[in-house]
This record gives C-alpha cells, sequence and structure tokens, in this order.
C-alpha cells in the first residue's frame, strides 16, 4: 500500500508546499500531489517508504499553521472494520497454560497452549472493542496479526495511533484489510496480498466470501453459551487442537472466558460466526461435554464398556442442557406475549424451556439464562429458534433506535488507574468489551495530576455500563470509605450555540436539572469554544444521579438538533419556493435575505426564542 492520503490541509495549501515538505523530510514521491479542498494524494515508491512518511509527518508536521495528517489511502468503499498489524515482537506470541483437574473424578494434568496477546490486546483496547485478533502464518520473524474492531470508526483511531508505535522495541506497521479481502479464507495466506491485490474494480460476484449482502447485522450478535468448568479443557483439547479445529469447520471465532469468575462451576464461552456456523459449533460443544460426561461416568463407575451405557440408572444417562446466555433486553420477545413465542419453540422442537428469573439481573450482570433440555438435536433446533428471535429483537431495536455515539469524559483518582486498567491490560480490555465501548485513559496533565481523565464512547446503553462498572470498582476496590458514597465529575460536550438551552432562561433548566438528578450541573461561564464550536457540561454526583443528567441533557440537545433540522428544512424550502416563482432582481436579494436570517453563525439555523 504505496498510496497516501494527507489530510487536515489547509485551503490555501498547493502541490509545491506539500513538495517542500516531502523533499525537506528525505521522503521520495512518484507523480505530482492531487491537492483537493482539505486534503490531498501523493504515491511513494513502495510500502516501505510509505510507512516512513506516515512516521515522520502524520502529526508531527505543519502546513501553513495545521499539523498534517498521512495515512494509507484506501477507497471509503473498502474500508472495514479489519486492520493487520505487522512486526509485531515474536516473543509475545505464546504461553503455557497448565490445567489441573482435583476432585474424586482426577483425570490428571493437561498442558494447553494457547495464543497470549495479553500485550498487544492491552495496547488495543485503547482504542475500541476488539471482536477478534488472529494470528496470520507468515515467514517473517515478527508476528503478524488480523484485528476486528466493533466499528469502522474505532478501526480508523487504532491505525491512526498504532501506525509507528513502539512495542518493546517493535515499531509497530498497521493497514486496513479491505473489505474485499477481509474474509475468513484472506488469514490463511501466507503474507499481506501485493499492492495488486488491492486493485480490484467492481462489485463481487454473489455469493462469493467476502461479499456484501448488504445491512446485515447477524454477526453483531454472538451466540454465548455457558458450559460446566470440568468440560472446558476438552473443548480446547490438546494444545488447543479441538478448539482450532471448531473455528476452522464453522468459520468462527470464539472466546472461551476461562479467567472469569474464579471458582465458578459454569464458565461462558461466546461464539463469533454467522446464524448457520454458531449453531454448528454450538452442536459439536454439546456433542464434546455428552461424550466427556459418559467417560467421566464410566471411569468414575469403573465401566469399562461403552455398550454398558444403557445398562446404568436414567439419572446417570440424561442429556446435558443446553444454557444460552441473552442480554434482557431481547428476552421480551423471545418470550412472546403470554409466553406464546416460547412455547411454540418448545412445541417445535420437543424441549423444555425455562428462563432464570429478572430477580438475578445486577447492574454487572445484565444476562439471563436460557436453559434447553433434550436431545443434542433437539437443543440444535431449540438454539436456532432462540438465537432468531433474539437476532430479530436486536435488528428491530437498531432500525427503532438510531443511536449515535456520545463521549463521556469521566475523572477517577490518579492512583486508582492501575486497578481499571487492571494486571497487563486485562480489566479495561474485559470492561470495554463487557459495555461494547472504546475506554482509554488519558495521559496525566501533569506529574502530581491528582485525577486522571477516562474517555468513553459509545451508545447511551454502553456508557451505562462502562461507568456504572468503574463506579462499582472504585467501591470495590475502596478508594472511598466504606460509609462514602462514589461520587465522580464527568465532562461531556455540547454545541456552542446549545448551550444556552442548557442552562436555560435565568439558569431555570439547570437549576430544574439539578433538583430532578442530584447531581450539580455546571456550564463554566465564559468558555472558549473548541475547534468543533463544543464547550464542557460539568457533571457531578453518584452514578445514577449522573446517568439522569446525562440522558436529560442528551434529551436537550436531541431537542435543539430537530428544531435545527425543522428550521433548515423551512429555510430551504422558502429559497426554493422564491426561485420557482421567477423572483429577479430585488426580489431575489430578499429571497436570499430571508433564508440567510433563518441561519445563525457558520450556517446555523437560528433558533428563535418567544
Amino acid at each position: 500500500m504505496n498510496k497516501l492520503y494527507i489530510g487536515n490541509l489547509s485551503d490555501t495549501v498547493s502541490p509545491v508546499d506539500l513538495e517542500s515538505v516531502f523533499n525537506d523530510s528525505k521522503i521520495p514521491y512518484t507523480g505530482s500531489f492531487l491537492v483537493k479542498a482539505g486534503y490531498a494524494f501523493v504515491d511513494c515508491p513502495d510500502e516501505n517508504w510509505a510507512m516512513k512518511a506516515i512516521e515522520t509527518l502524520s502529526g508531527k508536521v505543519e502546513v501553513h499553521g495545521k499539523l498534517i495528517e498521512v495515512e494509507h489511502s484506501v477507497p471509503k468503499r473498502q474500508r472495514s472494520r479489519k486492520i493487520q498489524i505487522r512486526n509485531i515482537p515474536p516473543h509475545l506470541q505464546w504461553e503455557l497454560t497448565v490445567d489441573l483437574y482435583c476432585g474424586p473424578l482426577s483425570l490428571g494434568t493437561q498442558v494447553v497452549f494457547i495464543p497470549c496477546w495479553k500485550v498487544l490486546d492491552s495496547v488495543l483496547a485503547q482504542y475500541g472493542s476488539v471482536e477478534s485478533c488472529e494470528q496470520v502464518n507468515t515467514d517473517t520473524e515478527t508476528a503478524v496479526v488480523n484485528v476486528t474492531y466493533s466499528s469502522k470508526e474505532q478501526a480508523k483511531l487504532a491505525i491512526e495511533k498504532l501506525n509507528g508505535f513502539q512495542l518493546e522495541g517493535y515499531t509497530l506497521k498497521v493497514a486496513y484489510i479491505p473489505d474485499e479481502l477481509a474474509d475468513p479464507s484472506a488469514s490463511s495466506s501466507q503474507a499481506m496480498p501485493t499492492r495488486r491485490g488491492y486493485g480490484h474494480r467492481g462489485p463481487q460476484r454473489q455469493g462469493s466470501p467476502g461479499g456484501a449482502t448488504g445491512q446485515n447485522h447477524h454477526n453483531d450478535i454472538p451466540l454465548r453459551m455457558l458450559v460446566p468448568t470440568q468440560f472446558v479443557g476438552a473443548i480446547i483439547g490438546k494444545e488447543g487442537a479441538t478448539i482450532r479445529n471448531i473455528t476452522k469447520q464453522t468459520q468462527s471465532k470464539i472466546d472461551i472466558h476461562r479467567k472469569e469468575n474464579a471458582g465458578a462451576s459454569e464458565k461462558p464461552i461466546t461464539i463469533h460466526a454467522s446464524p448457520e456456523g454458531c449453531s454448528t459449533a454450538c452442536k459439536i460443544i454439546m456433542e464434546i461435554m455428552q461424550k466427556e460426561a459418559q467417560d467421566m461416568k464410566l471411569h468414575f463407575h469403573g465401566i469399562s464398556s461403552r455398550t454398558a451405557l444403557s445398562a446404568m440408572p436414567r439419572s446417570y444417562n440424561d442429556d446435558l442442557p443446553l444454557k444460552i446466555l441473552a442480554h434482557n433486553n431481547f428476552v421480551g420477545r423471545l418470550i412472546g406475549k403470554e409466553g406464546r413465542n416460547l412455547k411454540k419453540i418448545e412445541q417445535d422442537t420437543d424441549t423444555k424451556i425455562t428462563i432464570s428469573p429478572l430477580q438475578e439481573l445486577t447492574l454487572y450482570n445484565p444476562e439471563r439464562t436460557i436453559t434447553v433440555k433434550g436431545s443434542i438435536e433437539t437443543c440444535g433446533k431449540a438454539e436456532e429458534e432462540i438465537m432468531k428471535k433474539i437476532r430479530e429483537s436486536y435488528e428491530s431495536d437498531l432500525s427503532a433506535m438510531n443511536v449515535e455515539m456520545e463521549t463521556v469524559h469521566l475523572f477517577i483518582p490518579a492512583m486508582s488507574v492501575g486497578a481499571i486498567i487492571g494486571k497487563m491490560g486485562q480489566h479495561i480490555k474485559q470492561l470495554s468489551r463487557f459495555a461494547g465501548a472504546s475506554i482509554k485513559i488519558a495521559p496525566p496533565e501533569t506529574p502530581d495530576a491528582k485525577e486522571r481523565m477516562v474517555v468513553i464512547t459509545g451508545p447511551p446503553e454502553a456508557q451505562f455500563k462502562a461507568q456504572g462498572r468503574i463506579y462499582g470498582k472504585l467501591k470495590e476496590e475502596n478508594f472511598f470509605g466504606p460509609k462514602e458514597e462514589v461520587k465522580l465529575e464527568a465532562h461531556i460536550k455540547v454545541p456552542s450555540y446549545a448551550a444556552g438551552r442548557v442552562i436555560g432562561k435565568g439558569g431555570k433548566t439547570v437549576n430544574e436539572l439539578q433538583n430532578l438528578t442530584s447531581a450539580e450541573v455546571v456550564v463554566p461561564r465564559d468558555q472558549i469554544p473548541d475547534e468543533n464550536d463544543e464547550v464542557i457540561v460539568k457533571i457531578t454526583g453518584h452514578f445514577y444521579a449522573c446517568q439522569l443528567a446525562q440522558r436529560k441533557i442528551q434529551e436537550i440537545l436531541a431537542q435543539v438538533k430537530r428544531q435545527q433540522q425543522m428550521l433548515q428544512k423551512n429555510a430551504n424550502a422558502a429559497a426554493a419556493a422564491a426561485a420557482a416563482s421567477g423572483a429577479t432582481g430585488n426580489g431575489g436579494a430578499s429571497a436570499s435575505a430571508a433564508a440567510a436570517a433563518a441561519a445563525g453563525p457558520n450556517g446555523q439555523p437560528q433558533l428563535r426564542r418567544k
């Protein structure tokens, strides 16, 4: 990838200016600079020089008073949530895990080699929620991984921040994996495709592995299962052979959360794949558990022949239940009015299905357990129907919500940063995955700063989950006294033209907010809007007070936005009507003036107060 995109350019920048920058940095280029309004393109002789340009210039060189951004140029239609990271230190690749099976069924010790990217994971998690991180086989000494983020925005941020990042003495090299190459079969290639691989034109054939299928959100809802802890080793297999075989056979990514809930009798498994892939992986895992259970029973009772299994008491030969985890928000559609949907699934699949009660839900555990009893075959059919309903609920919610991403800056005690990050970044990574949000901790403003800023980016539900866990962690780790309530300060940014609406006439709105939410809400006076024409609103309080205040302020901003859109629509309609009537001369000037009067500074529609 030797074509570069150069962004954040002033409108006055010319090709000569960019030629001077590259020449001064001794970076060769081929052809001429193609300069547009605010950005430009140029080709380097090869990928190495392109990487050198990114490392040397991006965010480090000013042109006409603005720091330029330099990155690989990948057409927007080809940009995906997948990126490839190269030149990873080779010694990070593997760790040795020993599983000890104790108790009456002592079956000895199992040694399992599993991929170890703890150091890399902690770095990746700073820029978003990582769905998968898969190693690519190459002939180089250093390692290469394909990383999938939960959104394109997070992938873009990771590329911007990780290109040239120093990881234990190695300089990381990062690039997009274009959509037409981002399919499961691509990961088996021996090396990154050459530039010719990026040059395909036109859409893929229907049904091709990497072909787009429209707005398909199926992969956004993974299948989550609960399995007995004693079967985890069998599911992984010797040196990870069994789990690798399952992922290859089903084209899935399977996470076994072995370290969650230490000592628990059950462990969650998350399967990321197509609906068909999830169902196939589920059946294979159930078959493995069933066989392992039978082997344990035979071993325990000293039965030497499998044919004797049929002679065992019924209680020893019962099928293992399938346990599915689902967010409470999606369970309503599964149950249906008066339980009709659930009853129909039971009847159609010849299974018995129960759902854990609402009383078991907590802020930290919003999932309910769906237990399906039956044979492997009938449980598999029930899983397909259950997940179908859950995916329908998810897609329905998506279309209804039209949720926008929010960014909140939460301030925590500086001494608590280690607890939030966790050993090797494990806690913040798990928190990011749990909440579905990007969570980053900003560097301290001063060496002796008493607070650190946590930057949380995600939709409202992700904000609730992420902030809730941070509040809980601070209390759990005793950063606040036993009888002391955890109160934190949060900052959200609002457009400067909407700040008045948050304050209200004579401070009426902000006073009502404080009375309603019990949080302290402050819009500092005499703020200078930032480069995005935004100002800060400060919210201080306990968790629920802070959350309620955030939601109320977002409601105000949404109302302002709707009014803007309506005023702009009316202004456009008035201008169009005037143009259609053939107004000329002073009449045309009046129409233009009327349209302009409907807009505020910088073209923003003007909000009139009664």
